[in-house]
């Protein structure tokens, strides 16, 4: 069954850094979009990254432009996402998921909506505190 799996969230300073890494199975991982969304307690899901099937679109919502670096590798059914110069409004649950349709570029407007994403991960945590 399709599965995707996020790894790699902790507790860091103001200012560190953090990979976040998604590990998907079950299904042409090279044929799919994944994008990225974190939820903050009290807040709506936010959609922050994505990327296309082939690397060659990427987007990144404006409160983590500059700081944060969405990356994949076919090979390894794995979507990666470097987060720097962290900040405390950062804290959230963060979660990949796959676009529901095949070789579909990533774009601001269907992340934004999140509904044409699915199988979104267990989630996880991001804590950015001094």
């Amino acid at each position: 069954q399709v599965q995707l799996v996020e790894s790699g969230g902790g507790l860091v300073h103001p200012g560190g850094s953090l990979r976040l890494s998604c590990a998907a199975s079950g299904f042409t991982f090279s044929n799919y979009a994944i994008g990225w969304f974190r939820q903050a307690p009290g807040k709506e899901r936010e959609g922050v990254s994505c990327v296309n099937s082939n690397s060659a679109s990427t987007y990144y919502s404006d409160s983590v432009k500059g700081r944060f670096t969405i990356s994949r590798d076919n090979a390894k059914n794995t979507v990666y996402l470097q987060i720097d110069s962290l900040k405390p409004e950062d804290t959230a649950v963060y979660y990949c998921a796959r676009d529901r349709r095949l070789f579909r570029a990533c774009v601001p407007a269907r992340l934004r909506n999140g509904e044409e994403y699915e199988y979104f991960g267990q989630g996880t945590q991001v804590t950015v505190s001094s």
